[in-house]
């Protein structure tokens, strides 16, 4: 088997445990809640199967609206997420996306924040938007999404940061 389905199965399961043991009872100011564990569709390799990115965030997402009796909210955000991917690969990178030489966890450029902050803006607001299911609660939606975001990115490049093959 390949290393880099190693990698990813082993990402997959350590994002998975560390939002549902830590962040998940994690909620700031009733406004503020991360979810580091889209880092795994956000560090998904550019190159591999796209179908296996759709699978693999749906159980994501069913796994954590298991553990957070969500009714299928992390699910739909999720694949909504694995959906627009390559479109936001596609916007924030350009032409070095064409050439599939793009890298996520290198230094932090200008593309790759951007990417970043665009997946989970729109990953946040499908969430939420499905929480409230109302549209008198915009604001609301609006204030948490924009919190949340915030929070996770940071969480997400200190992650980055942290898990950055050495280069000798």
């Amino acid at each position: 088997m390949n290393s880099a389905l190693f990698v990813n199965i082993f990402r997959f399961l350590l994002l998975l445990a560390v939002q549902i043991v830590v962040f998940n009872n994690m909620n700031f100011l009733g406004y503020i809640s991360p979810f580091p564990y889209i880092l795994f569709i956000i560090l998904y390799p550019v190159n591999s199967n796209k179908s296996g990115l759709l699978a693999a965030s749906f159980f994501l997402g069913i796994i954590m609206d298991m553990f957070c009796n969500s009714g299928g909210i992390h699910t739909t955000a999720c694949l909504v997420l694995a959906f627009y991917r390559p479109y936001l690969f596609r916007f924030s990178f350009g032409l070095s996306y064409e050439y599939q030489t793009v890298k996520l966890n290198d230094v932090l450029t200008p593309e790759r924040f951007t990417f970043i902050l665009l997946s989970v803006v729109i990953h946040h607001f499908v969430l939420f938007i499905l929480e409230a299911f109302k549209i008198s609660f915009f604001w609301d939606i609006l204030i948490r999404t924009l919190f949340s975001t915030v929070f996770t990115i940071i969480i997400c490049i200190i992650i980055i940061y942290l898990i950055k093959p050495n280069k000798r």
